[in-house]
């Protein structure tokens, strides 16, 4: 079998220099996630080194790259756990919806777009991203805050949110008529309530089909087991994303551990090459006109995803410090983003570029806000406000089942 010279050689490069990046960052205690995206915009058509004999494998990593982040971060979770704390934030949901997605709504309206158009920009601008934002949590030890809960509760809804908002987005787009998109939404929204009902039902017998005593069969029969559940949940028109991550709810236990233990280096690999995507996906040559209009869609959209974060952290008891955190977790936009410029935009240039735009700003500014969060506690005398409210930043134990995880059992304050 022959292999091109060129596809060694750039995929040689491009592994070299993410070390490179993973190194500096850690040197200065940061999260590799934006200096992934600045990669990526260099490498991308347009950039300063484009890889073209690259690109279909890091196209094809980047899709298993986000079922791997959603699939490791089901697994710090059970399906009991996680459906009381979706019950708990249903109001989070709604506030969510209304801060995020109407200034999307707006600006689609100001820009003179058409219907599909509105509908489009107020997703880009409702749904956070759930892989950089997984990703940070685990390499900012955040897992066990008192806050995380409430920011994972929020990323699910709005992932379930997607599985009925991107078949309606498609049938608008392609002018479908109103029972059209009645009936994609009805069965995308059974789909996913079915898939919850059997996580939590007969999960315990998948965990012990899953988890047998080699390592290398646990690798094996939970990847080909979770590739096949994503396939199952895009082939009905629900994101990968939401079907890997319930896979991840299914295994609890030992089984979760062993599959934590070994996808672990498999998924930091693929993580990488899905950051460097999301950058390789725009083309900086057409992004500088529409960066003043995204700009400020950013900032205010920034403002509230903080706000929601800053309520939906408050259900969880969390103080000022946790609510903060939360906040700024939630800022990254990502890969439904993309999802949605592929649905939407091909026919509409304008849209295209202020939404590649827009996402590049807040996929490399929300990590940094993140990692600026405030993450210990202040002198005594300066935490009256908090005390007088009733919620001291208080270490709370992790929801999720006990691992030796260090991104587990280190807990912060909240």
């Amino acid at each position: 079998m022959h292999t091109p010279v060129a596809l060694l050689l750039e995929l040689g490069i491009i592994l070299t220099a993410s070390s490179l990046i993973v190194a500096g960052a850690r040197r200065f205690a940061l999260t590799p996630v934006p200096l992934y995206l600045l990669a990526g915009l260099a490498l991308g058509d347009g950039g300063i080194a484009p890889v073209p004999a690259a690109r279909e494998f890091v196209d094809t990593g980047a899709a298993i790259g986000l079922i791997l982040l959603l699939l490791t971060l089901g697994l710090d979770f059970t399906a009991r756990e996680f459906t009381a704390s979706l019950r708990r934030h249903r109001s989070s949901a709604v506030v969510d919806l209304v801060l995020n997605a109407i200034p999307g709504a707006v600006a689609g309206w100001l820009f003179g777009l058409d219907a599909a158009g509105v509908l489009a920009l107020a997703g880009v601008t409702y749904v956070s991203s759930s892989g950089i934002i997984a990703r940070l949590l685990g390499d900012l030890r955040r897992l066990g805050n008192r806050e995380t809960p409430a920011v994972l509760s929020v990323l699910v809804l709005e992932d379930f949110a997607m599985a009925a908002y991107l078949p309606l987005l498609a049938v608008v787009t392609a002018g479908g008529s109103w029972w059209e998109a009645l009936f994609a939404v009805l069965a995308a929204t059974a789909v996913v309530g079915a898939a919850v009902g059997a996580s939590s039902r007969w999960g315990h017998h998948v965990g012990r089909v899953l988890s047998p005593a080699d390592a290398e069969q646990v690798l094996l029969r939970v990847l080909g087991f979770t590739l096949v559940i994503a396939a199952l949940a895009e082939l009905v028109h629900v994101s990968a994303a939401v079907g890997a991550f319930l896979v991840g709810l299914t295994l609890t236990g030992a089984a979760a551990e062993r599959a934590r233990t070994v996808l672990g280096p498999l998924r930091d690999l693929f993580a990488a090459v899905f950051f460097l995507a999301l950058g390789m996906s725009a083309d900086p040559g057409h992004l500088l006109p529409a960066l003043p209009a995204a700009a400020v869609l950013a900032l205010i959209t920034a403002i509230t995803k903080v706000a929601t974060g800053w309520y939906a952290a408050g259900r969880e008891g969390a103080g000022r410090r946790g609510r903060l955190r939360a906040g700024t977790a939630l800022v990254a936009r990502g890969e439904f983003s993309v999802v949605v410029i592929g649905l939407a935009a091909t026919a509409q240039d304008r849209l295209a570029a202020l939404v590649t735009c827009y996402v590049i700003l807040l996929a490399v500014c929300g990590p940094v806000l993140t990692r600026l969060a405030p993450t210990r506690g202040v002198p005594s005398r300066m935490r009256a406000p908090d005390r007088a409210s009733g919620m001291l930043d208080k270490p709370r134990p992790s929801t999720a089942a006990s691992a030796p995880d260090p991104a587990r059992s280190e807990v912060r304050s909240g």
